[in-house]
């Protein structure tokens, strides 16, 4: 794939998501010159310790995307087991046919559904295994609280 369709591919996804929004999150370029770097916004999901929340994070996409994953980071704090992929590298759960779409729908569910078979966050994981009501809980309502107060900085 070549860096001109790569654009034209994300050019799109970004036209589609403005006019068909996806209910959970938001997303634009960071920059309107950069189609490389882009911000979503996600939701809280419903009915889970993080509803209410609203989460920053970066998705940086490569110049050969879709045939590379982008990265995404958290940018508002979130404590969870897997606030970063686990052990496999990106490249090996990645297919082509995946859009920011797909990507951020997938984050919805791990914020409501947690994996802690393989966590990125291994305080954050046994803390959900052990403690999930008390500590867990807590910090997670701190990290949404901080989130709304930060949310449209």
């Amino acid at each position: 794939m070549t860096e001109l369709q790569s654009a034209l591919l994300l050019r799109r996804q970004l036209a589609e998501l403005n006019k068909n929004p996806v209910e959970g999150f938001s997303a634009g370029l960071i920059d309107d010159n950069d189609l490389y770097r882009w911000e979503v916004l996600i939701i809280g999901p419903p009915d889970t310790l993080y509803e209410g929340g609203v989460f920053k994070a970066h998705l940086t996409f490569p110049k050969d995307y879709p045939l590379r994953p982008p990265k995404m980071k958290f940018i508002t704090e979130i404590w969870h087991p897997n606030d970063k992929y686990g052990y496999e590298k990106p490249e090996e759960r990645w297919l082509p046919i995946h859009t920011v779409e797909t990507i951020m729908i997938s984050v919805i569910s791990m914020l409501a559904d947690p994996n802690g078979d393989s966590p990125a966050n291994v305080d954050a994981a046994k803390e959900w295994r052990e403690d999930r009501n008390g500590e867990f809980k807590r910090k997670v309502a701190r990290c949404v609280r901080k989130s709304q107060e930060t949310a449209f900085e």
